[in-house]
């Protein structure tokens, strides 16, 4: 038998993706989760639908968020010391501010990602993982990017993400 056209994948293909057995896969296919189609006895899975599973969507706001933080990513890379001075500038100053101990730990947690560099930085503010996106709401980056920088990252953003009703 020959290959699955390359946007279908077999559940072994899946599973390996995945990181799960080809069993599990079957059972997210039977209960729904997975869409596929049959080709005769077999299973087969669009790549888009494993790679939803893997990349889930965010709501609006963080969404957007990344974006923002895409284009921080950006100035960070072309002038590294400007970026994590700034960065460490905004962080004490947050600290001053919030001198009750109230956010403490996400401040201790961005200390430890800046003393980490550039690259965990990076690495960080564009992940898609839900502590990524935690950190991007607790950003020390506030004034890296200029206002017209950040209008046109929005624009783009509003731009190739349309309002539907479910995310207005």
């Amino acid at each position: 038998m020959g290959s699955a056209p390359s946007n279908l994948l077999t559940t072994t293909e899946a599973a390996a993706l995945l990181h799960c057995s080809r069993q599990h896969v079957v059972n997210l296919c039977e209960n729904g989760t997975l869409s596929f189609v049959r080709a005769g006895a077999h299973r087969r899975i669009r790549r888009d639908d494993v790679e939803r599973l893997l990349r889930p969507p965010f709501r609006r706001e963080v969404e957007k968020s990344l974006w923002l933080h895409r284009a921080v990513a950006g100035k960070l890379v072309a002038d590294p010391q400007r970026g994590m001075a700034l960065a460490y500038r905004n962080l004490a100053h947050r600290r001053e501010v919030h001198s009750d101990g109230s956010a403490d730990t996400w401040f201790d947690a961005w200390e430890r990602l800046l003393d980490d560099g550039v690259d965990a930085v990076v690495d960080m503010i564009t992940a898609r993982t839900e502590v990524a996106a935690e950190f991007r709401q607790n950003t020390p980056f506030a004034g890296l990017l200029t206002d017209r920088e950040r209008l046109k990252v929005l624009a783009a953003f509003d731009a190739t993400h349309p309002r539907t009703a479910r995310s207005a």
